[in-house]
C-alpha cells in the first residue's frame, strides 16, 4: 500500500473541544474553507496540495480559527 504524504486525517475527537457541538464545527469548518478557496490564505503551514476544507479543519485543530456568537434570536 503507497501512502501519499499530502493526505491528512484530523481526527474529531482533537476537534469537538473547539466547539459547542458539532453542528457548530461544521459550519466553522465549511465556513473558513470557503474562505481559503477564495483568498488561498493559510493560517498552517500544510502542503500546497491539500484541500480546503482539511487545512480547515487543521487550522480549527491549531486553535487558529474559532467563532463568537454575535447577536441573540429572541
Amino acid at each position: 500500500m503507497v501512502e501519499d504524504k499530502d493526505m491528512s486525517y484530523v481526527p474529531v475527537e482533537d476537534l469537538l473541544g473547539r466547539a459547542d457541538s458539532i453542528y457548530k464545527l461544521v459550519l466553522l469548518a465549511a465556513r473558513r474553507a470557503i474562505e481559503i478557496s477564495e483568498t488561498g490564505q493559510k493560517l498552517v503551514d500544510v502542503s500546497p496540495r491539500m484541500k480546503a476544507s482539511t487545512v480547515a479543519l487543521e487550522e480549527i485543530k491549531a486553535g487558529k480559527v474559532s467563532y463568537r456568537i454575535i447577536g441573540s434570536a429572541k
